[in-house]
């Protein structure tokens, strides 16, 4: 007789904007089920629970002890990551939480020493590793195709309104946020730069704000050169003041070809050769920027909670985006 994989438990903690497309995926992927969301905003957490047909919970703790889930999607503001996803832990519970790890260095650090000692998995949403052009990308530089890389350059060029930040204020402030553009809309660029470029092991960079320093604390645009361990550096700015959003690029420099990632992946190469590489379109409910890969992500976390290694964008690896952006932030501030 065949065996059948058990229904995984699904709840999802903090019913924002972003929750929107856990629950999307929750629901597309075959082999989990929905079971409760928590969150301590009473009108927030009386939709979801009419959208989703689920039960709602004010209390985390309450919710892991009542709808015994086995996974926890944990999509709340910034400074509420770490103590909810480790509560999990502490429970036994898996947990897929969103970016960033933390708003703080010392609570992103608090989080990777409970990982390491927990027996339930842990993985970050750092989606935008699982796009196409990022895939092809690292497939096509680990082949050497590219000859020797003299450097890179990135850019995340968007626009917001002050209403963005009126609508949720915690965006607009270090002790909720974590800081603005870098660690809300930009890390996940910052997060391929080194992944596709390796590890950074200096950063000279600048953050300012530019539009909307009467509604915000935090930055609307930076910029900055990162030197990557092989020697080769990264040129990157980010800025939420334009009119429209422009596509987020990438783009890598060998001496024998130029990688741009641009909705897609570009392969230019020295003796004339062109290959493209589309980019998934997939219809949501969430916001087009955040790029296609959550269900992608979510499938293969799902996947590996039956395999004993950690999930390969672990803690750890989300801390590394993270003090590539605090760095910036003390450069600037003179710490």
């Amino acid at each position: 007789m065949a065996l059948t994989s058990p229904v995984r438990r699904a709840a999802i903690v903090g019913c924002g904007d972003v929750s929107v497309i856990h629950a999307e995926a929750i629901e597309s992927i075959e082999g989990i089920e929905l079971v409760a969301v928590c969150d301590t905003d009473p009108d927030r957490l009386e939709s979801a629970t009419i959208d989703h047909g689920v039960a709602g919970y004010e209390d985390l703790g309450e919710m892991l002890a009542e709808a015994r889930p086995d996974v926890v999607h944990v999509t709340t503001p910034h400074h509420q990551h770490v103590q909810a996803t480790i509560d999990c832990l502490e429970a036994g519970v898996n947990v897929l939480q969103e970016k960033p790890i933390a708003h703080t260095l010392a609570e992103g650090q608090r989080l990777v020493d409970a990982a390491e000692s927990a027996k339930a998995k842990v993985g970050i949403c750092f989606q935008n590793r699982y796009n196409v052009s990022s895939e092809e990308a690292r497939r096509i530089l680990d082949s050497g195709l590219l000859g020797e890389i003299q450097g890179a350059y990135a850019s995340v060029v968007w626009t917001r309104t002050a209403d963005y930040y009126r609508a949720r204020p915690w965006r607009g402030t270090h002790a909720e946020s974590g800081g603005g553009l870098l660690i809300n809309q930009a890390i996940h660029t910052l997060d391929l730069v080194q992944w596709l470029m390796g590890e950074v092991v200096a950063v000279d960079g600048h953050a300012a704000t530019r539009k909307f320093a009467d509604v915000i604390e935090v930055e609307d645009t930076a910029e900055a050169l990162f030197t990557h361990a092989s020697g080769a550096q990264t040129s990157f700015y980010a800025t939420l003041t334009a009119p429209v959003h422009r596509p987020v690029e990438i783009e890598i420099y060998g001496d024998r070809g130029v990688l741009a990632i641009r909705n897609g992946l570009t392969l230019t190469l020295a003796d004339g050769t062109v290959e493209v590489f589309p980019e998934r379109q997939v219809a949501s409910a969430g916001r087009t920027y955040w790029g296609v890969s959550h269900e992608i992500l979510i499938r293969d976390f799902y996947a590996s909670l039956d395999e004993p290694e950690p999930f390969w964008i672990s803690p750890e690896e989300a801390m590394k985006p993270l003090r590539m952006l605090k760095t910036i932030y003390d450069q600037t501030h003179g710490k």
